[in-house]
């Protein structure tokens, strides 16, 4: 699993017109190739009257997938770039899907590598885009009377509390990055004077809103 990958937050769509031509693109985050597909079925459904609904996607941590469809415009002038778009903002498991209503005047292979680029540009920037990072759930378990202390020490930590569970005894879930699991076991035996019973959970990924990339 990769430490940290750039993704979309989610579905979004943006419309520019450029020389009386409308390109509205649609995104959305896919982590299959039939998401993908499926994605990009539905959209060319919606617009089936469209002049074309041109699209591109990247899927799998190193980019195994990867598919561009240029759906009758000059070969090379819409997919490829809309996926070239996604690849240098380093984005993983993202569909993108430009719909075109042509508006009577031709931009030529220079202008339609131009407007189809700029859409998915736009378009990521109204979706908004995600940093996932890996994090390991580290549980502790202590006596009631150290919650006050090991609680507060958290918050005010690096660390971000996930749970709390009152049980017979309390039981903290902490997103903990993995090259910090040591760090975090020494840092809580000793603010426990050893007292502390801890053990590793689940790997997970925790999502955080980025400005553009």
């Amino acid at each position: 699993m990769l430490e940290k990958y750039y993704t979309v937050k989610g579905y979004g769509e943006n419309e520019i017109v450029i020389e009386k031509s409308r390109f509205i693109c649609y995104v959305q985050r896919a982590t299959t190739e039939e998401e993908a597909v499926q994605f990009i079925q539905e959209i060319k459904k919606k617009h089936w009257d469209a002049t074309h609904n041109c699209s591109a996607y990247l899927i799998g941590e190193h980019d195994q997938i990867q598919k561009a469809n240029d759906d009758g415009e000059p070969s090379g002038t819409a997919g490829v770039p809309m996926l070239e778009v996604l690849k240098k903002k380093g984005l993983k498991d993202t569909v993108v899907v430009v719909t075109r209503y042509f508006g009577g005047i031709k931009l030529g292979a220079g202008g339609l590598v131009r407007a189809y680029s700029k859409s998915v540009s736009e378009g990521l920037k109204t979706t908004g885009i995600v940093e996932r990072r890996l994090m390991r759930v580290m549980h502790t378990k202590i006596d009631y009377t150290w919650l006050g202390k090991v609680e507060n020490e958290l918050r005010s930590s690096v660390y971000e509390i996930k749970e709390i569970h009152y049980l017979e005894n309390v039981e903290i879930e902490t997103y903990v990055e993995e090259g910090q699991k040591q760090a975090f076991i020494e840092w809580m035996t000793e603010l426990t004077n050893g007292k502390a019973e801890i053990y590793e959970g689940e790997a997970v990924y925790l999502e955080k809103e980025i400005n553009e990339i």
